[in-house]
């Protein structure tokens, strides 16, 4: 299963246009094979001492395991904040079709 492992990777942004640029910009590159947006969030933090509270859209982003390491580079390199939220999720299991697709649309062109 390791050529179809596949996992998850979530960051928050802070508007829909730096959402879709960034879910655009994955896509694109093959670094992931699809980015949902969640809009609607609410995020209660602690930023610089300071309580803060602010409305993001949280970005569900599929990969391949020997993609993750490259897209979470491009996250923090994207990504309009100083310290993105870039978390990875393993897939432990999922329709196999799925999964081979994830892996299909996040090979390397040769």
């Amino acid at each position: 299963m390791s050529d179809t492992a596949i996992c998850l990777l979530l960051t928050t942004c802070p508007d829909a246009a730096s959402a879709q640029s960034l879910a655009d910009s994955l896509v694109t590159a093959r670094l992931a094979a699809c980015v949902s947006q969640l809009p609607g969030l609410v995020s209660t933090y602690r930023w610089q001492g300071q309580i803060q509270r602010e409305s993001e859209i949280q970005l569900v982003i599929k990969t391949s395991n020997s993609r993750r390491a490259e897209a979470m580079a491009h996250i923090q390199t994207h990504h309009p904040y100083d310290v993105p939220e870039i978390l990875a999720l393993q897939v432990s299991d999922g329709l196999p079709a799925y999964l081979a697709w994830v892996a299909q649309n996040t090979a390397e062109d040769d």
